[in-house]
């Protein structure tokens, strides 16, 4: 059984102590391509001693030829570029893993900019990519927890959190309690929408007028 997997993906690595806990405490670890590296250069400063992720996959262009011959027996390579590498290594923990009840990603975020963006987006279509039941998917960075929602949902974050929500459905409307200003008469239709919101109590609850996808990031 492997519960709880950290997917870490080759931008910015975690210097904070809640994401490296999640390393450390993970069932499963994958690296996506390069980001063997930093984990090779952080790992005893997380575990207290040398280790290796239990798998890395990707396409493999950002990894040497002599890394890939030196790891070959965690390392699963994937060609097809119809992907990116943090989707490669989501679709092989979920294809692959027994008793998943949450993937964490990290390092997603940092780099170039069009990367960042792109990963935070696909935590929406992951949603509708893979059945993930009741599965917490999240990705965290050293300042915010970024999550998906498909329908009405309540989360903890504790009272003056700053939130924001996002979605590409023009159509949604989300209704909130527990934040500091309304977000029912909100119109998807920007990224700005809805961000830089704060919680006023612990419990926030979003109440969706149908089922679609959207984002709730927490710093």
């Amino acid at each position: 059984m492997h519960k709880t997997v950290v997917i870490i993906c080759d931008g910015n690595f975690p210097k904070t102590e809640y994401p490296r806990y999640l390393i450390r405490t993970a069932d499963f670890i994958i690296c996506c391509d390069g980001a063997l590296m930093k984990f090779l250069r952080n790992s005893k400063a997380i575990f207290g001693e040398a280790r290796l992720p239990d798998l890395v996959t990707g396409d493999m262009d950002t990894l040497s030829a002599a890394m890939q011959k030196k790891y070959a027996d965690i390392i699963v390579k994937e060609d097809e570029q119809e992907h990116n590498d943090q989707t490669k290594a989501v679709r092989w923990a979920l294809s692959n893993l027994d008793g998943i009840e949450s993937i964490c990603i990290l390092g997603a975020t940092g780099g170039r900019a069009d990367h960042t963006i792109g990963n935070i987006s696909l935590l929406m279509e992951y949603t509708r990519m893979f059945d993930l039941g009741d599965m917490n998917l999240e990705m965290v960075t050293d300042k915010e927890t970024i999550f998906p929602i498909t329908d009405s949902t309540e989360f903890d974050c504790g009272t003056g959190r700053q939130v924001s929500i996002f979605s590409p459905d023009n159509s949604l409307r989300i209704k909130s309690e527990g934040l500091a200003f309304p977000t029912e008469d909100v119109v998807f239709d920007n990224w700005w929408k809805a961000t830089l919101n704060k919680a006023t109590q612990d419990t926030v609850k979003l109440e969706l007028n149908h089922p679609s996808i959207a984002l709730v990031m927490i710093n």
